[in-house]
């Protein structure tokens, strides 16, 4: 290479993939999955579903650590009859633990009917119980993880091992923003992000203007959210404008750095949420009656309350996609004192959340999915020296509770076994789990699709069914 020319190495690096016909071939692939339109009216710009929808935003409550659907909304009773009894080997689904002496356990929990189509809840759900008529239950799903990460990236982007594109993110790559002010795709997580990290809520391979934002959970929910002291907004202005210019000019040079188109559509966005965000996220606007409606202030509901009624100011707003994390489930041991605990940190938000948008006119366009990474096994090992119920993991049952937009109201689709090991009534997959969701929000799987690394790709990886049982 002459030493004469002035080309630094991360140039030649680019300048490899950058001739003219490798930049005009990205071009026009990359047209191709977003449009002339989108192309000219931007990236976040509205954009027109597949097929009519029947959900126009999507509140997804992702309950981290695999929730027990035998301790929840699928009672056993057979359980009660094999309570301590030595664990059979052939009907193992997941491996040993500890020393190996594994006993069957049934739930320390009573159940109750709530819906006249069959629905059954833990009796500690007293407030779900009253919204049950608008909840559809799905116990026939199967995931393909029994580790944490790997689950947590399955439920939320499709793909096991991460790296792909959360279902917020393909979201708001279907159907755009309605609010250019606001992101079309945010995350409330909790202090501790969930196992797999912000991955959970990555881009992916889609352009960074549709990763998830996130707010924080405690004090400032973005950070310099507002300016320094004797910064105007006149001032912020002409500062962006001579950044916009610089960046402008190095993006003529280098039209192969896509990710600065991306960094100058964010400091505008920043720019414009400054003046909305603050007053937006101030839930002490709220009445008091709202507020305590959605349990905040309450021991336990306050956090997943708060949350609840931010997402829902969100979608008031034109905020396309919340997603909630609630974490804790991981029970392995003391089920009832622990799995207590997470139910009443979540009856109260969630049903208030079901009923202010019902209130509102909001739930029949809201999809409301509450979901975790896999379900419980029926058994569990016995510490030495004390008793300590658990359960362990199980991807070959898990429940999904939904509401609002589109779906069965008041019923439940699928089954489990008499003990509560794997789903054998209306069985799926979670990437027809997905498809469903993208159908309600009027996307479909096949078409919603992005040319990554010589393929088109999709969250369902490879395609997927329908699960018509859920769209009522």
């Amino acid at each position: 290479m002459n030493s004469n020319l002035n080309i630094t190495r991360r140039d030649y690096l680019y300048g490899l993939g950058s001739t003219l016909g490798t930049i005009a071939f990205n071009a026009l692939l990359q047209q191709e999955s977003m449009g002339d339109e989108r192309a000219e009216q931007g990236p976040l710009s509205i954009q027109t579903p597949h097929h009519a929808a029947r959900a126009q935003r999507c509140i997804f409550i992702f309950l981290e650590g695999g929730p027990s659907h035998i301790d929840t909304f699928d009672p056993k009773p057979a359980l009660e009859k094999v309570h301590l009894q030595k664990f059979t080997r052939q009907n193992k689904l997941v491996s040993n633990m500890g020393n190996g002496k594994r006993y069957y356990v049934a739930s320390p929990f009573k159940f109750k009917q709530v819906s006249d189509s069959g629905i059954h809840m833990n009796t500690e759900f007293s407030q779900l119980a009253g919204v049950a008529d608008q909840l559809c239950v799905f116990h026939g799903l199967q995931g393909d993880s029994i580790n944490h990460p790997t689950a947590c990236y399955h439920m939320n982007t499709g793909n096991r091992f991460g790296g792909d594109p959360a279902i917020g993110s393909w979201v708001t790559y279907g159907l755009g923003s309605v609010n250019q002010n606001l992101p079309g795709f945010v995350v409330l997580p909790q202090r501790a992000y969930p196992q797999g990290g912000a991955a959970n809520w990555s881009n992916g391979f889609l352009p960074p203007y549709y990763q998830g934002t996130t707010l924080r959970p405690d004090g400032s929910a973005i950070l310099d959210i507002s300016p320094p002291p004797g910064v105007t907004p006149e001032m912020q202005r002409q500062n962006l404008n001579l950044l916009q210019q610089l960046n402008q000019d190095h993006l003529l040079q280098h039209p192969e750095h896509q990710q600065l188109s991306a960094r100058m559509q964010a400091y505008e966005l920043a720019y414009r949420m400054q003046s909305i965000v603050p007053g937006l996220l101030d839930i002490s606007q709220e009445s008091k009656t709202i507020q305590n409606e959605y349990g905040v202030g309450d021991k336990y509901a306050d956090q997943l309350g708060r949350k609840c009624l931010m997402a829902r100011r969100l979608l008031e707003q034109g905020v396309r996609f919340v997603q909630l994390y609630h974490g804790g489930w991981d029970s392995h041991d003391y089920i009832e004192r622990s799995h207590r605990a997470r139910i009443r940190a979540m009856d109260q938000p969630v049903a208030a959340l079901i009923k202010d948008l019902q209130r509102r006119d909001m739930l029949q366009d809201t999809l409301i999915v509450m979901v975790g990474e896999f379900g419980r096994t029926p058994d569990n090992g016995i510490r030495s020296g004390g008793v300590a119920y658990g359960r362990d993991h199980n991807n070959q049952a898990m429940f999904a509770l939904l509401a609002g937009a589109g779906v069965g109201r008041g019923q439940t689709i699928g089954k489990t076994d008499e003990l509560g090991f794997k789903a054998v009534d209306v069985v799926h997959p979670i990437r027809n789990f997905h498809a469903t969701l993208l159908h309600l929000l009027g996307l479909n799987d096949n078409k919603l699709t992005f040319f990554h690394a010589g393929r088109y790709k999709q969250l369902s990886q490879t395609g997927a069914e329908l699960i018509p049982e859920i769209l009522g």
